[in-house]
């Protein structure tokens, strides 16, 4: 039996900024799983959701020199990341190109569900319905849904300033929630 190397979050971050292949192994076997839930809320396509995870994580390793851990936790800079090139996925030519010639099958209608199952599983739904209705919308839009705030901003017809800092406001809350 093989013991597994528990790593703090600081010792995790200094192992990673040196390299380490062992901290980028358990880096993925542990935070993995919660990535893909957020890359295929946003992409709704589990193939491509597994394309854009493996650039996350070589954005990861080549990006951990930009991570201040005075602005945040680790997952959080992850999870900005993992969403973002989502985003830029899903904006991509190519993505739209793809999607335009594609026939509909059965695994486009099953998806959601598994999607809806896996972010369940981690738990993120029960925590953000723990905000208050005007938090819990922005959330579910800009990081479920993958909207941009200028979107929501139009979406709701709310000013793009209102939206930032209820945005702002709905992660302070969430950060006191998991803590």
């Amino acid at each position: 039996m093989q013991v597994v190397k528990k790593y703090t979050e600081p010792e995790l971050v200094q192992l990673l900024k040196q390299r380490s292949q062992n901290a980028y192994s358990y880096l993925y076997d542990n935070y993995s799983g919660a990535l893909y839930a957020v890359i295929v809320n946003v992409v709704a396509d589990n193939e491509l959701a597994n394309d854009v995870l493996q650039e996350v994580f070589i954005k990861i390793w080549k990006q951990i020199e930009t991570y201040d851990e005075s602005k945040g936790k680790l997952f959080t800079w992850m999870l900005n990341i993992a969403r973002n090139a989502s985003i830029d996925t899903l904006r991509s030519k190519s993505f739209n190109n793809n999607r335009q010639n594609k026939e509909l099958t059965e695994n486009d209608y099953s998806a959601a569900g598994v999607e809806q199952t896996v972010v369940d599983k981690i738990g993120l739904r029960k925590i953000v319905h723990q905000l208050k209705e005007e938090y819990r919308v922005l959330i579910e839009l800009s990081y479920f849904q993958g909207f941009t705030q200028d979107e929501i901003s139009r979406m709701i017809d709310v000013p793009l300033g209102t939206v930032k800092t209820r945005m702002r406001t709905a992660l302070i809350q969430l950060r006191q929630i998991i803590s």
